[in-house]
């Protein structure tokens, strides 16, 4: 059974009601509220193109995709997907990990989800809708890529769409060996560091839209040099969340540590490919032979950190003293509602329940700010076990894990000229001079003109 938490909806036509909390200087005060709860094994929420109006929710173990109703609060009684029996259902780190949509989504109805198949393997998959907006078909799937994964840890599993060049990412583990030791690399350098017949440790970048498997964008680093066509960067140990900035087409990649340190990779949209984010060489800032790491041999690593070849993270955070192990990679927030934090980076720690924010200008992380007590401060019981972050179409961002999805909400004073509770895409243009709603005066209740991409476009204009 699903629960939920219907938020206010206030009926007629109103010139303006504002909505009342504390604030203080230097910034939006924020918060969370619930969105749905009772669920399994909520793991990510993300939105189809030109969506306002529903939340996709994928279930890692029961493998399913639940769609939840924003104006009603409700998730439908019936999952869109659900392709248990093609899952394996032996926990860790497997299951049913991602989920993307193509940009084309309203006229082709195509999406793709990241999955552990019964032996275990990485299984990139595209699905199509039915007649029925409500259901995907079972019996459309068709296999795009898949890489075999000698442990049951360290798969990766996010997959996304660029908004600037429309291909399909996908994010994979190093393996899952201590170290990145385990067999199947060039003797010596581990899966991330080898480029050679090896996907692991990886960020990939295919064209999933043909008859057959994939295509392989012309653009793509390795294409006709050394190195396996399908990657765009690599050096990964086990890309846990990443995205892309909606408005700029930048990719952030939280990368999970192993004793020392975790980080956050930031990549410029203008990049041509071919980042070496530097595991198992590095380990965030620091070389990965630097106990109590102590990976020992660097063979193929070019270290200390900093060295000519090797990428450094944007950010990282240290494990000792601080109860942490695995950061959670989130979004740049373009929404709506608080457009004082729009260009703000989210992203947190799984075990300390710790949230934390950024921004990143002319490449370099500044505004770093402690978020734990104002997202952890919530309209019903406990944010804690967050496993993802999730943004819906109006650039909104939410919280997945234990059972729950949270939103980020302003805890401000809003202009809510539609009389809903909420301050959205169908309220005011800050600073408008135009008189869109026709009262003879440039005013805060002007309607919204453009302010949200119309058609396929997943870009804010």
């Amino acid at each position: 059974m699903h629960f939920h938490r219907q938020l206010p909806f206030v009926g007629g036509i109103v010139a303006s009601v504002l909505l009342s909390a504390p604030a203080t200087a230097g910034g939006p005060n924020i918060s969370t509220v619930r969105v749905a709860s009772g669920l399994g094994n909520p793991l990510f929420a993300t939105h189809a193109p030109g969506d306002y109006n529903r939340l996709f929710i994928v279930e890692q173990y029961e493998a399913d995709i639940e769609i939840l109703n924003l104006n009603t609060g409700m998730v439908n009684g019936t999952e869109f997907l659900d392709i248990n029996s093609r899952v394996t259902n032996g926990g860790n780190e497997r299951g049913l990990l991602g989920l993307a949509f193509h940009p084309n989504y309203p006229t082709n109805g195509l999406f793709y989800v990241h999955y552990n198949d019964n032996n275990g393997d990485t299984v990139i998959a595209e699905y199509s809708v039915t007649g029925d907006p409500e259901i995907a078909d079972f019996n459309s799937e068709r296999i795009v890529l898949t890489q075999s994964q000698p442990q049951t840890n360290h798969n990766g599993g996010w997959i996304g769409f660029s908004p600037i060049d429309g291909f399909l990412y996908i994010g994979l583990g190093d393996g899952g060996f201590f170290c990145d030791t385990g067999t199947g690399h060039t003797s010596g350098i581990g899966n991330a560091q080898d480029i050679t017949n090896n996907l692991l440790g990886k960020m990939l970048r295919i064209d999933p839209v043909t008859t057959s498997g994939y295509l392989i964008p012309a653009s793509n680093p390795f294409v006709g040099v050394t190195g396996d066509d399908e990657i765009w960067a690599y050096g990964l140990r086990n890309p846990w969340r990443s995205s892309f900035d909606r408005l700029t087409g930048d990719l952030y990649i939280g990368d999970v540590g192993q004793d020392l340190r975790e980080e956050v990779n930031f990549q410029r949209v203008v990049s041509s490919g071919g980042e070496n984010y530097g595991w198992r060489c590095e380990e965030g800032f620091a070389c990965s032979t630097t106990s109590p790491s102590s990976c020992g041999s660097t063979t193929g690593c070019n270290c200390p950190a900093g060295t000519p070849g090797l990428t450094s993270p944007i950010h990282d955070y240290p494990h000792p003293g601080a109860g942490v192990c695995s950061v959670v990679g989130g979004y740049v927030y373009r929404g709506c509602a608080i457009p004082e934090l729009d260009g703000t980076y989210f992203f947190s720690d799984f075990c300390s329940n710790q949230f934390w924010s950024f921004e990143v200008v002319g490449g370099v992380s500044t505004n770093f700010t402690d978020r734990t007590s104002e997202i952890t401060n919530t309209d019903v019981g406990a944010v804690n076990s967050i496993v993802s972050f999730g943004e819906d179409a109006f650039g909104e961002i939410y919280l997945v894990g234990g059972g729950e999805v949270f939103k980020i909400v302003s805890d401000d004073p809003i202009t809510d000229c539609n009389g809903n509770g909420r301050a959205d895409a169908c309220d005011i243009l800050a600073g408008s001079s135009t008189d869109n709603n026709g009262n003879g005066l440039p005013d805060e209740c002007e309607p919204v003109v453009n302010k949200r991409p119309s058609g396929t476009s997943p870009q804010r204009p």
